[in-house]
């Protein structure tokens, strides 16, 4: 079959590669890939992909061999996946803990848009705690997870301030009801809490437009630049706030899945996709996606049933 593997040049990060079709294992079904998306993390990695590393992580297509131990879906089930990695490929191995079926009004491309992007956000707001009736900023938010995160904080009654970099960026989450400002500094605290996603030198800005006792969760560092904290600045900010790491990974991921299209086949949660294009043209979407250059998800679809 035909995949995607790192090539280490970050001119043409992938490229077509002939290997052995995937044996799943007891509890993994055999997927069919109909569409893909790739997640900004995943171009990072690209740079310097470790040996034997292969990018895929957000797949949905048609299960052709159901698990040997009986769990997961029977052949012929639409679903959305979200495997270990190998996915930007015609068939992937996936963890029947790690997918969800898919209604008929969901096709593959609004659904491979769904899973870190969404899993992440589902469980940053968990993480957030209850935000009703809260004022929360959030940085970083024109890529896939912000739009997920903007829709649902709004939709559970908090009142949001997203950041962008442009006001382009920042039209559809205006559109779900969040005020979007496009510097940092124009952000109108204080917040009771913060979702910060770019690290460098916003961090400790972030932290400053605190209430006293409130919370930055950090989950991201999209300027790869390392955050510096002075302590003395902190003393002449908001007292007693508190600063959470934050990464979403942890299996299993399937009842998230099911949740998340839920969402979206209620009308609840639209993914935002600022380009579909064939899988042959993986490697400028993902230079694309690296510079900013494509609003919310990607999505690459393999020339299957979409």
């Amino acid at each position: 079959m035909r995949q995607l593997i790192p090539t280490g040049d970050v001119a043409c990060p992938v490229a077509f590669a002939e290997v052995p079709q995937p044996v799943p294992g007891p509890g993994e079904v055999l997927v069919k890939v109909e569409a893909f998306s790739p997640n900004r993390g995943e171009t990072f990695l690209l740079e310097r992909p470790g040996p034997g590393w292969t990018p895929g992580k957000d797949v949905a297509g048609l299960v052709v061999q159901a698990a040997a131990d009986g769990t997961g879906p029977a052949v012929g089930t639409r679903v959305v996946g979200h495997p270990p990695g190998a996915g930007w490929a015609e068939y992937a191995a996936v963890p029947t803990h790690s997918l969800a079926v898919l209604p008929d009004g969901i096709d593959s491309v609004r659904a491979a848009a769904l899973p870190l992007a969404g899993i992440t956000a589902l469980r940053l707001l968990r993480a957030a705690g209850p935000l009703a009736g809260r004022r929360v900023l959030l940085t970083g938010a024109s890529g896939g997870v912000g739009h997920y995160v903007t829709e649902l904080a709004v939709g559970g009654g908090a009142d949001v301030t997203a950041v962008t970099a442009t006001a382009r960026r920042g039209e559809r989450l205006g559109a779900f009801g969040a005020r979007v400002v496009h510097d940092l500094a124009d952000a109108a605290g204080p917040f009771d809490v913060v979702l910060e996603s770019t690290g460098g030198a916003n961090l400790p800005v972030a932290v400053s437009l605190l209430r006293p006792g409130g919370t930055l969760v950090w989950f991201g560092q999209a300027s790869r630049t390392p955050v510096t904290l002075d302590f003395f600045a902190l003393l002449h900010g908001p007292e007693r706030v508190t600063i959470r790491h934050f990464h979403y990974a942890g299996a299993p991921y399937g009842g998230d899945l099911a949740a998340l299209v839920g969402l979206v086949a209620g009308d609840r949660l639209h993914p935002e996709i600022g380009r579909t294009a064939d899988w042959s043209d993986t490697a400028r979407t993902l230079i694309d996606l690296r510079e900013r250059r494509i609003r919310g998800k990607a999505v690459l679809t393999t020339g299957g049933t979409a």
